[in-house]
């Protein structure tokens, strides 16, 4: 049998956690009874045998074991730390029973965990990073095995899925077999925190489910036109006169040391954006004849447009900021924007006229082209890589060879297979935006976005790099963030991750139930996604 085959037979009873069906614990207790799905991993593996049969893991003992101690590193160690309350309970009122269950003297009592290629406490994760892992659940014995740390982080989110609670209260886990590992290499999700500022605790709370769902790319959209939180060292006056407040609304250099060492240690990069030359108005407050002047006829009319592409001051500042950016972040690529440019205010600026002539340019595209040439060049020099949104394409921009482009924009088929053609390495973002909500489950629309749909060879459906999903700060705060994003980001997980035959959302609305069941338990405000229905630990408060 094959593994989709599998999949499917297991997975085709749909049910609402917390109904009366199938007792897995083979318990007479008459109270709420584990559903058909408990201990199904989310996202789905790429091979995933599981059977009736199971054993107890005795919570008491249990502990990870390395099978070579020195391929260990801190990275490990505090994810074996982080493990063990989320399999058993982060806290005594999330346990289904408070009764004195006690295992069976042949229950489970440890997960041996190999590591073949010794890991480092410096590590940081990237986009060719190794994140697949095998799992092996046999009567009372477990082996986790993977070639990287990165596999091990994602090997243990699965297995801490798969032991569950009986209904006799004992923790069990069935007898399973996976090999895994992610269809794209880049998961990611953007996070807006200069409409509305998001608090670092709320953002790490972020990562958390993000780690527990398999992404591994955090796209911080840092800066924008309302707001400049971000803390910069060399250039103070643009965070004390762009941010919402210079005190309170700020990401300190501390700050965003300790994102993103939270971050690695879950095996998540962060990709920082600081979008140009639009989007920028937060950026003019601080820093003097950054932004170009708008005209009214001859004389200046008080408005300001994107960065002025053209004076010298302009790529003398960039070089200076993007250096702090290259020096605090250490993945390997920034995004560096390039949407929604407005060339109005250009066709506007007599300086701007002279200089399109100058240089025999017939359009404002070839300006942009100009200002994107440089800041490419600005970065590359600094050895990183960057990303881009489509326009910069879509203008007619010639760019650089090794830019990523992401794809957000309607039309997202026709899009994908023009950047593609041209040989650019690409995302998709267009199906995933989050921000905007309807009435009802409408996170089957994500998961049944399929990012290989468009008109294009293998060689151009190679150059896909995976994808994100968006949520946009017009609307969110740290007060309803976790709640919009989970679990609909969950649908977007799964289709990056999970392999493209497994693309039913009838299928996955089960799963996905019980997973976000599991998310509420561990202490999430994860959203229903069906009608009516319960959850047997629901949320607790904060």
């Amino acid at each position: 049998m094959s593994s989709f085959v599998g999949i499917i037979l297991l997975l085709i009873a749909v049910e609402i956690p917390g109904s009366f069906q199938h007792d897995r614990g083979h318990s007479k207790f008459r109270g709420p009874q584990v559903s058909q799905t408990a201990g199904t991993p989310w996202p789905m593996p790429l091979s995933y045998h599981t059977q009736a049969t199971f054993t107890y893991v005795d919570a008491g003992e249990f502990k990870f074991t390395d099978v070579d101690e020195s391929s260990s590193c801190s990275i490990l160690e505090e994810a074996y730390n982080r493990y063990f309350p989320l399999i058993f309970g982060r806290r005594p009122e999330t346990l289904f029973f408070k009764s004195s269950f006690k295992a069976p003297t042949d229950a489970m009592t440890e997960l041996m965990v190999k590591l073949e290629k010794p890991c480092k406490d410096t590590d940081y994760p990237m986009l060719e990073s190794d994140e697949s892992y095998t799992l092996d659940v046999n009567g009372n014995q477990a082996m986790l095995s993977a070639s990287e740390i990165w596999g091990v982080l994602r090997g243990l989110e699965t297995f801490s899925q798969i032991v569950y609670q009986s209904n006799d209260g004992g923790f069990v886990v069935n007898n399973t077999q996976i090999v895994d590992k992610p269809r794209f290499n880049h998961r990611g999700m953007l996070l807006d925190t200069s409409r509305h500022f998001i608090s670092v605790p709320i953002l790490m709370t972020n990562l958390d489910a993000m780690a527990q769902n398999k992404f591994n790319v955090f796209h911080w959209h840092i800066v924008d036109d309302p707001s400049f939180p971000y803390q910069s060292e060399k250039f103070p006056k643009i965070t004390n006169m762009g941010a919402y407040d210079p005190e309170t609304h700020v990401y300190t250099q501390t700050d965003i040391k300790n994102i993103i060492e939270y971050a690695r240690m879950r095996g998540i990069r962060v990709v920082p954006e600081f979008d140009s030359p639009g989007h920028t108005s937060s950026w003019g407050y601080g820093q003097p004849d950054l932004l170009t002047k708008c005209y009214t006829g001859s004389q200046p009319n008080g408005q300001f447009g994107p960065v002025n592409p053209v004076p010298n001051s302009t790529y003398v500042f960039l070089k200076s900021f993007f250096t702090e950016i290259a020096q605090l972040f250490p993945d390997h690529y920034m995004h560096l924007g390039g949407d929604e440019v407005s060339f109005a205010c250009w066709q506007s600026n007599p300086e701007i006229t002279s200089f399109m002539k100058k240089m025999g340019y017939t359009s404002y595209s070839q300006i942009e082209e100009y200002y994107m040439q440089n800041l490419l060049n600005i970065v590359g020099g600094l050895g990183k890589g960057y990303q881009i949104w489509q326009e910069v394409i879509d203008n007619g921009a010639k760019v650089r060879a090794d830019t990523v482009v992401e794809v957000w924009k309607a039309g997202w088929e026709a899009e994908m297979e023009k950047v593609t053609k041209l040989g650019y390495k690409t995302l998709l973002s267009t199906c995933w935006y989050l921000n905007y909500i309807s009435y009802g489950s409408d996170w089957m629309a994500y998961y049944g976005c399929e990012p290989f749909n468009f008109n294009g060879t293998d060689a151009q459906k190679q150059l896909i790099q995976g994808g994100e999903t968006c949520m946009w700060g017009e609307y969110v705060d740290g007060t309803n963030v976790i709640s919009r994003l989970w679990p609909r980001a969950s649908a977007v997980g799964e289709r990056l991750w999970s392999a493209k035959e497994i693309n039913s959302a009838f299928l996955a609305q089960s799963r996905l139930t019980e997973h976000r069941c599991r998310m509420v338990r561990r202490g999430f405000q994860a959203e229903p996604i069906t009608g009516p229905g319960f959850c047997r630990e629901e949320f607790g408060g904060v």
